[in-house]
């Protein structure tokens, strides 16, 4: 089912490829502007009678849009795409290349593609246009010349949608027992390399054979009996191994190729002080004989150990710490999602559809927390509309008696050190969030006089995606995380595990020092879409990661407890 950003988006990409072409400034101009007509309106996709009779929406549009509605295509953005060479869009990634410069370079140089835009740079061409200086067209050709290089790892929120597909794929071969995906993203590494998967089955010929016609390889760079590499091109391009095994050696074949190295060196050591021997086919006694197992719960009970999940195999000491510390949070034990956006701001869905997908989850409260008015870009609250947002809130949840519905904002903490609302705001609502959406690049003592206003505020319960980092792509602005969370423990202010793949944040090592210091955590999947709050699995493997139990985390708190932490701080 499309949302509405799923419309937006289409007008942008339908703006960007007519912006390359050289379309008419004023035909690029009514699509943005229809863009944005939805964006600014209230209602969800599903509570508009007519998107096509918005302001802003004129007959072509209006026709674009309904044939995307009903077809999930649009002949408008494919004749584009035709139009245009395709050497010209990887170049918008190249930051200060926008679509107008890249026309420019398209029309004026006959720039077509990487090579044909480095060329022209070399030989002086683009220096000699209006509006580029040499300055600037020596950070492009720098930005440029990384473009076609293949990272050694890729940020997880790239590999986890291939992943999928990789998944799906899988679960269409019939003659599979069981797989599991291995390697470092079971492991949950912030960055993968590449792909493994473990296949049990009976019949590991003709999953070979099927294997071997999976759409996305690229190349095949191995095709033995039991195991098959090759290179994926789903726009990333990632190599995946396929390790296909009898189903009795399902469980050691994981666990080996789970690992990490030193989680496996220190089980190999374990097993030779008992005079056995761990492979991936099993574990070989001192009388040869080999034992299988049905899972890895039953490989670790025969060496005396409870499950290590694999998100804590790392360096080997986590074998000696699961034995005082074996208790981990499960999704099962999350209650409610604190932190999520509907269209009242910049997400896809309304305040009822948001509530009834978290109803779906099981949950018994939720937290609506739209950007507040430092967020124009977001579409942010002012207090006038938060204000309305609250009448809505309560008169919608009033139909939902099976969940609590709590009001709130996420709050910028703004660079001078301010917080974006007045008290006077914040003391009507149910639960502030505060966090930081500017000034990345300021000193750690302002980071941390702008984080001490927030967590001081007597109305902030929580700070949210509290190192702003997105992986791989922005690094964490710089915070004192020790003095973070003796500030959070002195004024009972909670610190967030954003479930955003994009973000994890805060990660294990920061997580860890909460606990120590009894922070609590909430993980929350700062949802923008109905889909996102899916999220909070990830969420809940990242707080394993950081050995987090049900008792750590803010949201696990039952229905009444939850009700009377808001009455407090």
């Amino acid at each position: 089912m499309k949302s509405k950003k799923d419309v937006i988006r289409l007008l942008e990409e339908i703006a960007l490829y007519m912006e390359l072409k050289g379309e008419n400034t004023f035909k690029i101009s009514a699509f943005r502007k229809a863009a944005q007509s939805i964006e600014l309106d209230d209602r969800s996709l599903n509570e508009m009678e007519d998107i096509t009779k918005l302001p802003g929406i004129g007959k072509t549009t209006g026709g674009i849009i309904t044939q995307f509605l009903e077809t999930g295509e649009s002949k408008e953005l494919e004749s584009l795409k035709k139009e245009v060479p395709a050497g010209l869009v990887p170049l918008l990634d190249v930051q200060g290349l926008g679509g107008k410069k890249i026309a420019r370079l398209y029309h004026e140089l006959g720039v077509t593609d990487k090579n044909s835009l480095l060329s022209a740079a070399e030989e002086g061409k683009i220096s000699a246009l209006s509006g580029f200086g040499q300055k600037s067209v020596d950070k492009m050709v720098e930005g440029v010349k990384a473009l076609g290089d293949r990272p050694e790892r890729y940020p997880i929120q790239a590999v986890l949608p291939i992943a999928s597909k990789v998944a799906d794929f899988l679960d269409g071969i019939l003659e599979i027992d069981e797989y599991q995906e291995a390697g470092s993203l079971r492991r949950l590494r912030e960055t993968i390399k590449d792909l493994d998967f473990v296949i049990a089955s009976k019949d590991i010929k003709t999953v070979r054979e099927k294997l071997l016609a999976f759409p996305l390889i690229d190349e095949v760079t191995g095709a033995g009996d039991t195991k098959i590499s090759a290179e994926l091109d789903a726009g990333v391009k990632i190599s995946v191994d396929f390790r296909m095994v009898e189903p009795q050696f399902f469980a050691t074949t994981l666990h080996h190729f789970t690992g990490s190295k030193d989680h496996n060196i220190k089980m190999r050591q374990i097993a030779k002080e008992r005079s056995e021997k761990i492979s991936e086919y099993g574990v070989l006694d001192s009388a040869d004989k080999n034992h299988v197992f049905k899972s890895e719960t039953a490989f670790y009970k025969h060496f005396d150990l409870p499950f290590i999940p694999p998100e804590v195999r790392r360096d080997g000491t986590e074998i000696a710490r699961i034995k005082k510390e074996s208790s981990f949070v499960q999704l099962s034990d999350i209650r409610g999602d604190l932190h999520m956006h509907t269209t009242w701001s910049d997400g896809a869905y309304s305040i009822s559809e948001m509530i009834e997908a978290c109803i779906q989850k099981g949950y018994s409260y939720m937290v609506i927390t739209d950007h507040g008015q430092f967020l124009r870009v977001a579409n942010g609250l002012n207090e006038e509309r938060l204000d309305k947002q609250q009448e809505e809130i309560r008169k919608v949840a009033a139909n939902y008696p099976e969940i609590d519905v709590y009001h709130g904002v996420e709050m910028d903490i703004l660079t001078d050190a301010t917080l974006d609302f007045s008290d006077e705001v914040l003391q009507k609502l149910d639960f502030v969030i505060a966090s930081i959406h500017s000034g990345f690049s300021g000193s750690e003592k302002e980071i941390m006089k702008r984080l001490e206003t927030a967590v001081h505020n007597p109305y902030v319960r929580l700070i949210a995606h509290p190192t702003g980092r997105v992986i791989g792509r922005r690094n964490p602005y710089l915070v004192n995380m020790d003095e973070l969370v003796k500030m959070a423990q002195d004024t009972n202010t909670a610190l967030e595990l954003n479930a955003n793949p994009e973000r994890l944040d805060l990660n294990a090592e920061h997580l860890q020092l909460a606990k120590e210091n009894h922070v609590k955590i909430a993980i929350n999947t700062d949802a923008h879409d109905t889909r996102h709050l899916d999220f909070m699995k990830l969420g809940v493997r990242a707080a394993t990661k950081g050995w987090l139990s049900k008792d750590d985390i803010l949201n696990t708190m039952s229905r009444e407890a939850f009700k009377q932490f808001l009455q407090k701080k």
